[in-house]
């Protein structure tokens, strides 16, 4: 993957802080994108475009249809309307592997790692291609023994990076929570992905693990990745992105830098519901916030 030569700063140069705002370089573009469960519309999105080799967020209150939008894009779900499209290639329709295979992978807030197998058997399970997966070639091991060995060591090379190296033999249900969002996003990369989306990845992550996982998410961006992440974690917000986005109640209500959002009333607006002339630090502190998250206190 080459490295990541335009700035994020120039990239998003001349781009409205208004919703759906055209981008300069973008990876994946959406249209009149739209889910409903029952009497319910999760998702209403008129116009969405993500920036290429930028680390843009996707906030907004619980419910207001972040992953599901996730996962339309990506096919875990099917959408009552819409086209979207990943480097030019429309989406709808395909499945969610073929999207993979095209180079836009995810994680998922709960992780997906398979508990009875071992932590390297995961990683080479995420390497896309492999001979050995067709039932007749597997039965000929000079046909896909030289590839395994390419696989495992470019497995090795992820797990040291992600200091996960001395869980190699262990079983994965053996693991930390933190760990295995560690392993989920070393796995996505076995895939060498353009773009990677990651749902909620400091969920449950003990602070420790916390800035290992921040320092990853931007190394990915360096490497010349593009990363979606959706985080209510809103120092995670600043700190690593280049963009966000805010959706409420299925829609679009803002985009901007990280500081021009915290600042907008209609964010404001999103998570308390009625305008209020405060930041948005002052909004995560607030009760109405807390319960909104489920962080309430005695």
């Amino acid at each position: 993957m080459p490295a990541n030569t335009t700035g994020t700063t120039s990239a998003f140069e001349g781009v409205a802080h208004e919703p759906g705002a055209a981008k300069n370089d973008p990876i994946v573009i959406g249209d009149n994108i739209v889910r409903t469960f029952g009497g319910l519309k999760a998702v209403d999105v008129a116009h969405v475009e993500i920036q290429r080799g930028a680390i843009t967020a996707l906030i907004g209150p619980n419910g207001a249809g972040k992953t599901t939008l996730f996962n339309l894009l990506t096919g875990f779900d099917v959408p009552d309307d819409g086209t979207w499209s990943f480097n030019g290639t429309p989406l709808q329709r395909k499945a969610a592997f073929k999207v993979a295979r095209l180079g836009m992978v995810r994680t998922f807030q709960l992780t997906k790692v398979l508990a009875k197998l071992t932590v390297i058997e995961n990683m080479r399970l995420g390497a896309t291609g492999q001979v050995g997966e067709n039932f007749f070639a597997a039965l000929l091991k000079p046909l896909w023994a030289k590839q395994e060995d390419d696989i495992t060591a470019r497995a090795d090379e992820l797990l040291k990076r992600f200091k996960l190296d001395a869980k190699r033999e262990d079983f994965a249900g053996s693991m930390s929570g933190g760990q295995r969002k560690l392993l989920e996003m070393a796995r996505a990369l076995m895939a060498d992905p353009e773009l990677i989306m990651l749902d909620e990845p400091m969920a449950g992550v003990n602070p420790a693990l916390k800035q290992s996982l921040l320092g990853h998410v931007k190394s990915l961006r360096d490497e010349g990745r593009t990363v979606l992440f959706v985080e209510h974690d809103m120092d995670m917000v600043r700190d690593i992105s280049d963009w966000v986005i805010v959706m409420a109640q299925g829609q679009i209500v803002a985009e901007g830098s990280p500081e021009s959002v915290m600042k907008d009333p209609r964010v404001i607006d999103a998570y308390l519901g009625a305008h209020h002339d405060v930041d948005l630090d002052e909004v995560e502190e607030s009760p109405e916030h807390l319960e909104l998250h489920g962080e309430t206190h005695d």
